[in-house]
């Protein structure tokens, strides 16, 4: 395997900086109006604590430009500002303190424009994320490639970045994404070799909690798996916080990241005698808040659930109106299944190896 990651520039955002080998950060992105500070600060903290380390939003309005002062005020980790199509407001949103902005130049109206905002991220050295996406390929790329292709998608990239380097300056992060999984993959493989700024990964529009997490899942896994990546946005249609224990999950099932705790749990069958699902399902929830780095087992039977946990620290198995708590294999105790879930959480929060 090729480790790109290594080789990238470093990066300052706000306190926080990526590239150059530092841990893949994780991101999201606000779905509140930013106008609306109370709603947007809410919404941040609550995103903070699942797990969110650089937040987005987007500033469509000078209203949403001044807002983002205040929101700075109230928060705990950078906050990007998103601008599409009108530069004054990627000007305005530096000015009221954005850590970073991410703009296409290709979309906010020419040179000038682009030297305008330019001008004031480096008065600040604030980065800029120069993102481009595949549905919106220039025509002339379209034409030459044949189509929307990777290849056209770095060459977009790179052209604005080149154009952002003429105005003498370097404070970069490059984005490139599509919903068309491999095209993704390919693209962030040829534009890994061919630039070493830091890349912010993601799959755009990829759909809905379920189907957004295999694509993203699979995306992803294939892209940082190949050492490529330096943060990164797990893109759902949902509450924002999804996005953020989906993206601790994928950097934790990559090797990419430690804490927290995996729980892991076997496929229901005629064995099983509980509700496997539903408990399943609370221990995933109950677990969320507790601050250790180990992998807990739900088993549905008694029978197998020793052995099938053993490769777990701890663990329960459930039977006819009563389970087993079971520690890296052995059977500890035996309690009613209505006892299981409390039992285990309090294992938990005594723990000690």
């Amino acid at each position: 395997m090729t480790t790109y990651r290594s080789q990238t520039k470093t990066v300052t955002i706000g306190d926080r900086v990526i590239g150059g080998g530092n841990p893949v950060l994780i991101q999201s992105m606000t779905n509140t109006r930013t106008e609306d500070v109370a709603a947007t600060v809410a919404q941040i903290l609550e995103l903070e604590r699942a797990g969110c380390e650089i937040v987005r939003v987007t500033v469509p309005t000078m209203e949403a430009a001044r807002a983002v002062k205040e929101i700075r005020k109230q928060i705990h980790i950078p906050l990007v500002a998103d601008i599409h199509f009108d530069y004054k407001m990627a000007v305005a949103a530096i000015e009221n303190g954005a850590d970073k902005i991410r703009i296409n130049p290709g979309n906010i109206g020419g040179r000038e424009k682009v030297e305008a905002v330019v001008k004031a991220a480096k008065a600040r050295n604030i980065p800029i994320r120069v993102g481009v996406n595949s549905g919106s390929l220039e025509k002339e790329l379209i034409e030459k490639y044949h189509g929307v292709t990777a290849e056209g998608i770095v060459e977009s990239a790179l052209d604005k970045v080149q154009m952002i380097e003429e105005l003498d300056y370097d404070n970069l992060v490059i984005s490139i994404k599509s919903s068309d999984v491999m095209m993704c993959v390919r693209a962030h493989e040829i534009l890994a070799q061919k630039t070493d700024y830091p890349l912010h990964v993601g799959i755009t529009e990829s759909g809905t909690v379920q189907s957004g997490n295999i694509k993203s899942a699979v995306g992803l896994g294939i892209i940082l798996y190949e050492g490529i990546g330096d943060t990164i946005r797990v893109s759902l249609t949902g509450d924002p916080v999804e996005e953020i224990r989906s993206a601790k999950l994928i950097l934790r099932t990559l090797g990419l990241r430690r804490g927290g705790i995996e729980v892991v749990s076997c496929p229901t069958c005629g064995r099983t005698k509980i509700d496997l699902i539903g408990l399943a399902n609370q221990v995933e929830e109950m677990v969320a808040d507790i601050p250790l780095t180990l992998k807990v087992a739900v088993m549905g039977c008694a029978v197998n659930g020793p052995g099938e946990a053993k490769e777990a620290d701890i663990g329960i198995a459930g039977g006819i109106g009563e389970g087993l708590l079971i520690r890296h294999g052995e059977i500890i105790k035996k309690v009613p299944e209505a006892e299981l879930l409390n039992t285990l959480r309090e294992e938990l929060l005594h723990w000690e190896e």
